[in-house]
This record gives C-alpha cells, structure tokens and sequence, in this order.
C-alpha cells in the first residue's frame, strides 16, 4: 500500500512538472517553445520592459508594457511619460494628451515632459505649438542638446514650406 501511494505521488509530480529542454543551439525551451529573453524577465518589471521595446522600436509592445506599469503603480511618472511616447509613435495623440496630463500632474512640466510634448505636437504636424513647447522646455534646461536640436527640427520643417 505504502509503495502504491509512492508510485501515484511521484507519477502526479512528473505530470504537474514542466518541461524544459534545450534545443539544437543550446537555447533553453519551454514546453516545445524556443524561450525568449522576456519569458525569463520577471513579470513584475513593466516600466523596463517598456523602455527596452521602445528603444527597439516595438511601439506596440512598449505601449503595452507602460501601461501595465502604470496600472501596477499609477503615480508613476515616467510609466506614465513612456506611455505618452509610446501612444505618440502609435499616431494615437488623443491618448498621448491623456497619459501627458498624468504626467504633468505626477512630475510637473519638467523639461522632459515639455520637450516631449513638444516633439508630440511636431509629429502632428503643428510646428507652432511645438516650437513654443521647446522653448518652456529650453528656458528651463538650456544646455539640453536634445531640446536644442528639436528646435532646430521645427526650423528645418518651417523653411521647407
């Protein structure tokens, strides 16, 4: 009796366990499936996640990421930040004002922030608002070259008119 209960507890075990193997090239796999580098990523880093897949240019995936982290933590200003960078790439400017104004309401109008509505509006096409953006951005970070070359941006895309 007691080698039955044995024989059933070990078989139970082998069934729950997952399998994990490696395949011709020596990456891991799960359950048949080549793993991938966010399989081994804690589920609990989103804001991570989001700037990797954003710098990546995966907009989609970063927009997914963020607004995990932002639900997970809603006072999350950069979550937040990223959301709206990633809406704007989307060509979702509705939701980009959304997560902007969570931002501005978490951060304040950092330089940052009015930069990156700046470059916002100017992905719409509206240089006029971007501009005066870049400008409050500017007089509050002079030294940034980002926010100095933005400028030059809009410069650029009034003379080609």
């Amino acid at each position: 009796m007691k080698a039955s209960i044995k024989f059933i507890l070990l078989a139970a075990t082998v069934l729950l366990a997952g399998c994990q193997s490696m395949d011709v090239t020596g990456r891991a796999r799960v359950d048949g499936i080549a793993a991938t580098e966010e399989q081994y990523v804690s589920t609990d880093q989103p804001q991570r996640l989001g700037r990797e897949h954003f710098a990546r240019a995966n907009y989609a995936l970063a927009e997914r990421y963020f607004q995990a982290a932002v639900e997970r933590t809603p006072q999350d200003g950069e979550s937040w930040m990223g959301l709206a960078a990633s809406y704007d790439q989307l060509g979702r400017f509705d939701l980009a004002d959304r997560a902007y104004e969570q931002a501005a309401g978490i951060k304040g109008n950092t330089p940052q922030l009015l930069n990156n509505r700046g470059y916002s509006y100017l992905l719409r096409g509206d240089s006029v608002q971007a501009e005066l953006l870049f400008r409050q951005a500017l007089s509050a970070n002079p030294d940034d070259a980002i926010i100095q070359n933005n400028i030059a941006l809009v410069k650029r895309a009034k003379l080609s008119r």
